[in-house]
C-alpha cells in the first residue's frame, strides 16, 4: 500500500503548474500588441509530523506565508500534517525519494538514517533556558556537523528549532528514578530514547503517535512523554492522572528539503527559500513558548490532572541516572557521534557562561 502511495505522490509532486496567462492590448499610441509573459507557478509539497495548529504546523504555515510573499505567488506551498501522507517515518522516506520537496522531522523518525541526530534524545543535555537552547541549535558547530550527515541522506537542512521541553504523564506520580520501575512509557522508536528510560528502570514501548491516546485509555501503557502543547492537543490529559514538569529533554524539529530538489533551484530561489526558512525559525521561538504556556493553562482549566513541577534536587537525581546513556550513544554510533557530542557539550558550556 505504501508503494502505491509513493508512486502516486511521485506523479503528483514536483509538478510545474501554469497558473497565469498573458493578456495582450494596444499600446497607448496604437502600436504593436505586446503579449505579457505568463507567470509560471510551481507547487511544492510540505509534510510535517504533527496535527494542524501544532508547533510544526505553525512553522510550516509561516514558511508558506513568507515564501509565497517573497516569490510574488510564483511558489505555492501545500501543507500536509501527520497522517495525510503517512506517519513520520513514511514522510521521511517520501522526502528522501524526492516524492515531496519539504518536510519537518525529528530524531525519532530520522534516527535510523542520521543516527547521530539521536543526540537530542539524551536527557539533561541542552540548556534549561529555551532562548539559549534556540540560539544553540542555530549556531552550534555541532549542528554544522549534523547538517553534513543529513545531506548524505539526501536532506538539506534549512533550519533547526526547539519545540518545547518534554514532559512525562502517567497514571502515577514520577518524582524519582525508582518510580519508573516497571513503568510502561510510550516513546518514539529510538535506541537512545529506549536506553534513557531503561536507565530509570522503565519499560519503553514504541507506539505510533496517533495510537497513543487509545493505548493509554486501554491501559496498554502507563504513560507517555511529549511537549505540553502535544499533551493538550492530543488530549492525553483525559486518560492520565499526573503530568510531571520534568524538562529532561527538548523536542527538536528539523526543517529540510530534498537535496535534488534543492540543487534544481536557481540561486535566487534558494536565497528566497532560506530567507523564508530563517523567518519561520525566528518566529517559532515565541510561537512555541506561547503555545506551550497557553496549552498548560488549558490543561489546568479543563482537567483534574495533577501537575507536579519537579524540584532541582529531583531533576538532579534523574540527570545522574541518565549519564551512562551518553556512553551508550557514543558506543552505538561511533567516532563521529563522539565528536558531535563533545562539540555540543563544549557549545552548551560556552552559551551558558
Amino acid at each position: 500500500m505504501f508503494k502505491k502511495l509513493l508512486t502516486a505522490l511521485l506523479v503528483f509532486s514536483l509538478v510545474f503548474v501554469l497558473a497565469g496567462c498573458g493578456s495582450s492590448g494596444d499600446t497607448a499610441d496604437g502600436g504593436n500588441e505586446a503579449a505579457a509573459e505568463p507567470q509560471e507557478v510551481v507547487e511544492w509539497t510540505f509534510a510535517h509530523e504533527e496535527v494542524q495548529g501544532s508547533v510544526q504546523d505553525r512553522y510550516a504555515q509561516k514558511f508558506k506565508e513568507e515564501i509565497e510573499k517573497l516569490t510574488d505567488g510564483a511558489v505555492k506551498i501545500n501543507i500536509y500534517p501527520v497522517g495525510q501522507l503517512g506517519d513520520g517515518a513514511n514522510q521521511v522516506e517520501l522526502l528522501q525519494n524526492g516524492a515531496i520537496q519539504l518536510g519537518i522531522n525529528n530524531p525519532g523518525s530520522v534516527g535510523t538514517l542520521v543516527p547521530e541526530t539521536n543526540i537530542f534524545s539524551l536527557h539533561f543535555l541542552l540548556p534549561s533556558d529555551m532562548d539559549k537552547a534556540h540560539e544553540l541549535v542555530n549556531n552550534s558547530k555541532a549542528m554544522d556537523m549534523l547538517n553534513e550527515k543529513y545531506l548524505k541522506s539526501n536532506m538539506k537542512v534549512l533550519g533547526w528549532f526547539p519545540e518545547g521541553y518534554q514532559m512525562w504523564t502517567g497514571n502515577k506520580k514520577i518524582t524519582k528514578p525508582e518510580d519508573f520501575e516497571g513503568f510502561k512509557i510510550r516513546t518514539m522508536a529510538s535506541p537512545v530514547i529506549s536506553e534513557s528510560y531503561k536507565a530509570y528502570g522503565a519499560d519503553p514501548t514504541p507506539i505510533p503517535y496517533m495510537e497513543v491516546y487509545s493505548s493509554l485509555q486501554l491501559n496498554m501503557i502507563d504513560g507517555q512523554v511529549n511537549p505540553i502543547f502535544a499533551i493538550e492537543e492530543m488530549k492525553f490529559y483525559e486518560v492520565q492522572d499526573y503530568m510531571m514538569l520534568s524538562n529532561q529533554a527538548i523536542f527538536v524539529g528539523t526543517f529540510v528539503a530534498n537535496d535534488m530538489f534543492w540543487d534544481s533551484l536557481s540561486d535566487e530561489r534558494r536565497a528566497q527559500v532560506q530567507e523564508a526558512a530563517d523567518a519561520a525559525t525566528e518566529y517559532i521561538l515565541g510561537a512555541q513558548k506561547d503555545l506551550n504556556n497557553t496549552r498548560l493553562e488549558s490543561i489546568k482549566e479543563n482537567s483534574d490532572m495533577e501537575i507536579i513541577d519537579l524540584t532541582a534536587e529531583q531533576r538532579a537525581a534523574f540527570e545522574e541516572a541518565s549519564q551512562p546513556v551518553r556512553e551508550f550513544y557514543v558506543e552505538k554510533y561511533g567516532e563521529d557521534a563522539d565528536k558531535i557530542l563533545k562539540q555540543l557539550l563544549k557549545d552548551v558550556k560556552a552559551i551558558q557562561q
